[in-house]
């Protein structure tokens, strides 16, 4: 039987919730027990799929094609596994299932209500995973602070499973913030024993608190949240302020939260943490031998969360090269107008990385750094959007299409080289109906991308709605820009590379989904290796 976890935050939203999860995952997996996590997400969508990123960061997406929270992109990235559907679960999911039951007549003319039904359900989501004999431990987030009204079907869930689980299956870890005063000098621990109050109103009790701080947590400061909340001394972990989420399990391991862990559980003790790659990746990361800047152009720039797996994905690629990476978010809006403007922004950058997005907002901005990149020969990497633009600029200016254009930018166009997929037209609901999840693409052979990956079949997550007009392939083939990866059953265009250019890349689907720390993603890396070499 899976022993089950669950991440309780209290006092304030953001203080890395998905961080110790995946941190507490990371260590427990390197000591040879078999681990999952899943985030419960209180908000009444269905998915992410339909938040802008504004709201709630990136959408990260799965292979089986599941729109999820950026979260999910923390735990593959630290445990180097894939997650699915079954690892993200909404209110919204929760009520429709209910809903969906109701209308089926499953429940037999019962009144439905939030206890037990609802609850009943998320409790039978929160053990879904841990019933595939697949994974030792289950480790579940909840998403949201405690005390907020929208969270207390969970917390009412966790109490009844807790009492149905017993002590020695089912623990509770509430991560929450020991503030510091910098007039009076001090941490104080009221607010953290307030959070505990809160919680024990819904009738749970934590066995562990780990204590975001600014400044080390001394014995009396444990001491007194040990007494006045409840717990052991030893069940009072300090989680200072990192220099790199990385960082985060190695500090968890030396305060002993992975020990703690397995004491409480009677989880057999099967070795100390083999974390020497994790170790070496660290090591690359804080001493690097080359430096390069890169420039991110966006729409979202605002909220660095909304491009969050790419932001990681340059981390682990420049560590693999031994390379600190400085990122420059430049809005694509900043770069419409006069050449001028292109200049200001682009001018003395090592590389540029168009991103993802949807809309017309800011197209222009784009089109006109590309063109700028192609004509100046800067290293160039965009991603679905990125790619699709590059694909208008260079029919715009290269080949001279009139007109040229992606028809979600303009529907009329008279030459929509970016195009709605034919099986996208009919669909008029915004939910869920992208063309979603991991595909084949068969590579080309000389190219860029079958140089990084040296496979000539890979498989890539995607997410959008609009493709490569294939009506277009031959003549934008023939001026130079080269389709080298296509999906092997629909002949669809995954990658386009510029002849003739040092490194010019345009892939459809979103390689940074799949970046890990043990395996960074191959595009990435030779993209920064491009990137040093132009700077040379």
């Amino acid at each position: 039987m899976s022993k089950f976890i669950f991440v309780t935050g209290g006092v304030t939203s953001s203080l890395g919730k998905g961080i110790i999860a995946a941190s507490l995952a990371k260590l427990l997996q390197a000591r040879g027990f078999s681990v999952t996590i899943q985030k419960f997400d209180p908000y009444l969508n269905v998915d992410p799929g339909t938040l802008n990123p504004y709201e709630h960061g990136e959408c990260y997406v799965t292979d089986d094609g599941a729109e999820t929270d950026l979260d999910l992109g923390h735990y593959e990235r630290f445990l180097n596994s894939p997650t699915s559907q079954a690892n993200n679960v909404t209110t919204g999911r929760i009520y429709q299932s209910v809903i969906n039951r109701e209308r089926a007549g499953d429940y037999l003319g019962k009144t439905v209500q939030v206890v037990p039904h609802i609850t009943n359900e998320i409790k039978r989501r929160a053990k879904l995973l841990g019933q595939s004999n697949e994974f030792d431990i289950v480790i579940t987030e909840l998403g949201g602070t405690v005390g907020d009204i929208e969270s207390l079907p969970y917390l009412e869930a966790l109490r009844q499973l807790r009492w149905e689980l017993g002590a020695d299956n089912c623990l509770v870890i509430h991560l929450t913030l020991i503030p510091y005063l910098s007039a009076a000098k001090e941490l104080k621990t009221k607010p953290t024993q307030h959070s505990v109050k809160e919680l024990l109103k819904t009738g749970i009790q934590p066995d562990i608190l780990v204590c975001r701080t600014e400044k080390p947590i001394n014995m009396e400061i444990r001491r007194k949240l040990a007494l006045f909340c409840n717990v052991e001394i030893s069940s009072v972990i300090e989680a200072i302020d990192a220099a790199t989420i990385y960082d985060v399990p190695l500090l968890m391991h030396k305060e002993n939260l992975d020990s703690t862990v397995i004491s409480k559980l009677r989880l057999p003790n099967r070795r100390e943490p083999e974390l020497k790659k994790w170790k070496g990746f660290l090591a690359r990361l804080k001493s690097p031998l080359h430096e390069v800047t890169i420039g991110l152009v966006g729409k979202y720039n605002e909220l660095q969360d909304a491009y969050k797996s790419i932001h990681e994905s340059f981390v682990h690629a420049g560590a693999e090269n031994e390379c600190k990476v400085n990122v420059i978010p430049i809005h694509s809006e900043q770069l419409e107008g006069d050449t001028n403007s292109v200049l200001k922004h682009l001018d003395g950058l090592d590389g540029v990385l168009v991103a993802p997005g949807f809309g017309e907002r800011g197209i222009a901005g784009k089109l006109a750094s590309i063109k700028f990149i192609r004509e100046n020969n800067i290293p160039f990497f965009g991603i679905c959007l990125g790619m699709q633009c590059a694909v208008v600029e260079f029919s715009q200016n290269v080949l001279k299409l009139k007109g040229a254009s992606s028809s979600e930018v303009n529907p009329k166009s008279k030459n929509p080289v970016i195009d709605l997929m034919p099986d996208q037209k009919n669909i008029k609901n915004k939910g869920g109906t992208m063309r979603l999840g991991a595909f084949d693409c068969k590579l080309r052979h000389g190219s860029k991308a079958y140089e990084a990956y040296k496979s000539d079949m890979i498989s890539e997550r995607h997410r959008h709605r609009y493709e490569f007009n294939n009506k277009y392939l031959e003549k934008i083939e023939a001026a130079g820009l080269i389709p080298t990866g296509l999906n092997p059953e629909t002949g669809l265009v995954e990658i386009v590379e510029l002849k003739d250019h040092p490194y010019f890349v345009g892939v459809q689907f979103h390689p940074e989904l799949k970046s890990t720390v043990e395996n960074p993603h191959p595009l990435f890396v030779s993209f920064i290796k491009a990137c040093m070499d132009n700077k040379r």
